[in-house]
């Protein structure tokens, strides 16, 4: 279903349904929250405990996020939600056009991971790698808790600092990994690990190609050319590629990947089924110093 369609389903719902507001905690015990992304909303939960109801929309990780359509139903969510956090930076701009669809229904707060972090449209929009996102979510959803749910205010203060000790493990093993690996040449089919691929301080290459692959545009024979020949004469020590966007172009890269002794890792852009936000980073940091194992300078 094409969005244009979707939105027009949506507008008549709304239309049909004029006097519905937003809910918030003084109409319902748990305050009601939307999340674009799951990882944003686990972090909500974390923050949250049992006071809040959260739907997350993007939450299949075998699915390729960027093939998501809104339907009704999303905007059914929306119009209820008190609270809506999204990622922005071009990432979900689909959950502009649902907002602006729906922005006579009652108060609502919403959210943006990018407004928080400086972040505008052409940069990186996988900000959930970045380090310091998440804390800065954190503590705007927080915020947002107490001021709106006053009475609970101690248990978020609370689980808001447990949520930010608990990023500690992820931060020491970067700062370990950055000792280890600075300046290592790395490459990735994708940008999606690339703030974190920053963060650790490793030699990013194929630039080009992985933003021609995330915008969906052909990367230049001359830039396949070149990727082919790091991994072909070892000039890479990892390959990275997302697993949920894995076309003929990524397979063949893998396929030389393998050929050539470079081991390659997967990571995703949606949290797996299972996991919270941090036991995500780990695992994913783990099975990259995993990969590099081997590596001395």
């Amino acid at each position: 279903m094409k969005l244009a369609h979707v939105l027009t389903c949506i507008a008549v719902a709304f239309s049909l349904c004029h006097t519905a507001a937003a809910q918030t905690p003084a109409q319902n015990a748990r305050v009601a929250i939307v999340a674009a992304e799951n990882f944003y909303g686990d972090v909500i939960r974390q923050l949250g405990g049992d006071r809040v109801d959260v739907t997350s929309i993007l939450s299949n990780p075998d699915q390729d996020p960027h093939l998501f359509e809104a339907s009704p139903k999303t905007a059914r969510a929306l119009q209820h939600a008190a609270l809506v956090v999204y990622n922005g930076a071009d990432y979900d701009p689909w959950m502009d056009k649902l907002l602006g669809a729906s922005k006579g229904n009652g108060k609502r707060t919403v959210i943006v991971a990018a407004q928080l972090t400086g972040k505008k449209p052409g940069d990186n929009p996988h900000l959930w790698y970045d380090p310091p996102t998440m804390p800065a979510v954190a503590k705007a959803v927080s915020a947002y808790l107490s001021s709106a749910d006053p009475a609970h205010k101690s248990g978020y203060d609370a689980r808001l600092a447990a949520f930010l000790d608990s990023l500690k493990p992820v931060d020491a093993r970067i700062a370990v990994m950055k000792s280890h690996f600075k300046g290592v040449p790395v490459t990735a089919t994708e940008p999606v690990f690339g703030y974190m691929a920053d963060a650790i301080g490793f030699e990013m290459r194929n630039q080009r190609f992985q933003a021609a692959e995330m915008n969906e545009t052909e990367p230049s024979p001359a830039d396949i050319a070149a990727f082919e020949k790091d991994l072909r004469e070892r000039r890479v020590h990892v390959l990275i590629y997302n697993s949920q966007a894995t076309g003929a172009l990524t397979r063949r890269l893998l396929d030389v990947a393998k050929d050539a002794h470079v081991p390659s890792i997967s990571v995703t852009e949606t949290l797996p089924a299972g996991k919270t936000y941090q036991q995500w980073m780990q695992t994913q940091l783990d099975a990259l110093a995993g990969a590099l194992q081997g590596w001395q300078r």
